[in-house]
């Protein structure tokens, strides 16, 4: 099966964005930003990369300094004007508050994560922990009541209660992965120990190629789909992940058997479309 990332992958970004998030994560402070929509496709609309690079602008030369230093109403200056969907200046506030009482703590959030992940030997619980220090500081000079926005809660889902996490995988990700120009590899953690960003694309895509049965978007629907990526690569399988969604999000699966759209598909030969009789 022939699946591989784009050469040009690192395109999601334009140069001067992609400059500015890298600065911002190599700070290993505030690395979340980068993913505050609600979609990963998201990331190439023409409304967001505006509004993003603004408020890295806002944050400063370190946004991971300003996220570890910077008193409550400070953040909430520095956020004011950032608007996207349902995501507003509270709720990055709140973040880049919830992630600098880590690093305030811990030295940096990969510091803290790779240490969950070695006490627990499993990637679920140490991204539990992870939400749950996030959430967990004092968020009464931010909003006047001790807990985070619910749109925080809502970007940040736990994976105890049964989320596939996609948001939160794709940030394992880029922190684990690479370098190779779209992923970062900052975090000590082996990418083998990874767990596929599970979307609605590459959920349908690996239904149509037995890569699962299960039809919900669920933990143990990521997990399943991993597994058998491990299959095919022992030490990456979230390699693949890319190329799976990309092929829903390009529309070039038909979601059906289509002999001319599925004429040059690499996938054809192992698609439920083309394996069973009609």
């Amino acid at each position: 099966m022939a699946i591989s990332v784009p050469a040009d992958a690192a395109t999601i970004f334009p140069p001067h964005v992609f400059d500015q998030v890298g600065r911002a994560v190599q700070d290993q402070l505030f690395d979340r930003l980068a993913d505050i929509s609600d979609d990963l496709n998201t990331i190439g609309d023409k409304g967001f990369k505006p509004r993003l690079a603004a408020l890295l602008r806002a944050l400063g030369p370190s946004p991971g300094a300003t996220a570890r230093d910077a008193a409550p109403p400070e953040l909430l200056r520095r956020c004011a004007d950032f608007a996207y969907r349902m995501t507003g200046p509270r709720d990055v506030a709140c973040l880049l508050h919830g992630a600098g009482r880590i690093v305030r703590a811990h030295g940096s959030m990969g510091a803290f994560f790779a240490a969950r992940w070695r006490a627990s030997g499993s990637l679920r619980i140490a991204l539990g922990d992870l939400v749950d220090e996030l959430c967990a500081a004092d968020f009464t000079a931010l909003l006047g009541q001790r807990g985070p926005t619910r749109r925080l809660k809502h970007l940040l889902p736990h994976p105890a209660r049964g989320s596939a996490c996609k948001r939160l995988n794709l940030f394992l990700r880029w922190m684990v992965r690479g370098p190779d120009g779209v992923d970062f590899g900052l975090w000590d953690v082996p990418r083998s120990a990874l767990v596929v960003p599970l979307d609605t694309h590459v959920h349908r895509i690996g239904r149509f190629i037995g890569l699962t049965r299960r039809k919900d978007l669920s933990w143990r629907t990521a997990e399943e789909v991993t597994r058998r990526l491990r299959a095919l690569d022992q030490d990456d399988p979230v390699r693949f992940d890319f190329a799976l969604s990309h092929l829903g999000i390009s529309g070039q699966c038909a979601s059906r058997r289509d002999a001319r759209r599925c004429a040059d598909c690499s996938l054809k030969p192992i698609c439920r479309f083309w394996t069973t009789s009609t």
